[in-house]
C-alpha cells in the first residue's frame, strides 16, 4: 500500500510545483515588463496580485502536504530519492517563507497604489521584486528538477523492489 500511495503523492506533488515553477518562470520570460512605465505596470501587478494571491497558496499548500507524505513514503527507497524528496519540501518551504515574508509585504505595497500617482522609489521595489521572484523561480525549479530526478532515480516503484532485486527474482522464477 505505501509504495501505491507513493505513485499517487509524487506525481500529484510533482505536477503541482511543475505548475507554480512554470508560472514563475512565465513571468521572467516576459523582461519587457520591466520596462513599462508605472502607469502601465501598476495596474499590471495589481492584476497579479489578486490572481496569483487567489490560485498560489492553496497551490503551494496542496504540493507541500503531497511533498510530506511522499518524503515519508520515499524512506524505504534508498537515500537518493528520500533525500531528494526531502530536498523538494525544503525548497517548496523555502518559497513560501521567501513569498510570505519579502514578497507579499511588497504586493500589498503595490495593491495600495494609483497607476497615475506611483511612489517616487517605484523603479527601486520593482527592481527587488523582480530579484526576490528570480529567486523564488530558481527555488521553485530546483523542487522540480528534484522530483524528476527522485521519480527517475526510484526503481523500486513497483511494490519497493529494486531493480537488483526483481532481476533476482526473475531469475529464480526461470530457474
Amino acid at each position: 500500500m505505501p509504495s501505491l500511495l507513493l505513485t499517487i503523492t509524487r506525481p500529484a506533488a510533482t505536477l503541482l510545483v511543475g505548475l507554480f515553477a512554470g508560472g514563475t518562470v512565465f513571468i521572467l520570460l516576459a523582461p519587457s515588463l520591466t520596462r513599462l512605465p508605472a502607469a502601465s505596470y501598476v495596474p499590471y501587478w495589481q492584476a497579479l496580485n489578486t490572481d496569483y494571491g487567489r490560485a498560489m497558496p492553496p497551490l503551494l499548500l496542496s504540493a507541500l502536504a503531497l511533498l510530506a507524505v511522499t518524503s515519508v513514503l520515499s524512506y524505504r527507497h534508498g537515500a537518493l530519492v528520500f533525500g531528494l524528496s526531502v530536498a523538494a519540501a525544503l525548497l517548496v518551504i523555502a518559497v513560501i517563507i521567501l513569498t510570505v515574508t519579502q514578497m507579499d509585504p511588497l504586493n500589498r505595497l503595490a495593491d495600495s497604489w494609483t497607476a497615475d500617482q506611483p511612489p517616487s522609489d517605484f523603479a527601486d521595489i520593482r527592481r527587488h521584486w523582480w530579484g526576490l521572484h528570480t529567486v523564488r523561480t530558481a527555488l521553485a525549479m530546483l523542487a522540480f528538477a528534484a522530483l524528476l530526478v527522485a521519480q527517475a532515480a526510484d526503481r523500486g516503484s513497483s511494490g519497493g523492489a529494486t531493480t537488483a532485486q526483481q532481476t533476482a527474482a526473475g531469475a529464480t522464477v526461470r530457474a
